[in-house]
């Protein structure tokens, strides 16, 4: 449903996020490690999230990556996807047809309305602040 970006630059957000509020700022290569991702890939997804304002980038020998408190209470999932993949997450078509629409639905179509109606919900109602209370507790991880 997302791209392998996308995939890549929830979880890199989500990881300094937590960070951020650890009080830490992280570099490159610590976050293409905590998310098991390539760093030259990892380094162009946080270049898309700091271009939209999702992510902070400090140059320098106490800079880094972080964002802002009041971002993490506030961003949501769909503020990251948008960020990395537009809005093809609400309008593709579930087999990845190029022209599916209800004039001229695919087979999935008005199942994958639904679904795709949910996930926008649930992307909108997310915020960086509650995925990174499971991580700060134990709870929750972002690679094994």
């Amino acid at each position: 449903m997302f791209s392998k970006s996308c995939e890549y630059g929830i979880r890199a957000s989500i990881y300094i996020a937590e960070q951020s509020l650890l009080d830490k700022k992280v570099g490159l290569k610590e976050v293409a490690k905590a998310i098991n991702s390539p760093e030259a890939y990892t380094s162009k997804i946080l270049q898309q999230l700091a271009l939209n304002k999702i992510i902070h980038t400090d140059k320098g020998p106490t800079g880094g990556f972080s964002m802002d408190r009041t971002v993490i209470e506030k961003i949501n999932l769909a503020a990251v996807v948008f960020a990395i993949d537009g809005d093809k997450v609400y309008h593709g078509c579930g087999l990845g047809l190029p022209s599916c629409n209800e004039n001229m639905p695919c087979p999935v179509h008005a199942q994958f309305k639904g679904i795709r109606e949910d996930l926008k919900n649930m992307l909108e109602t997310t915020t960086m602040k509650s995925l990174t209370l499971g991580l700060i507790g134990g709870l929750t991880f972002l690679k094994r």
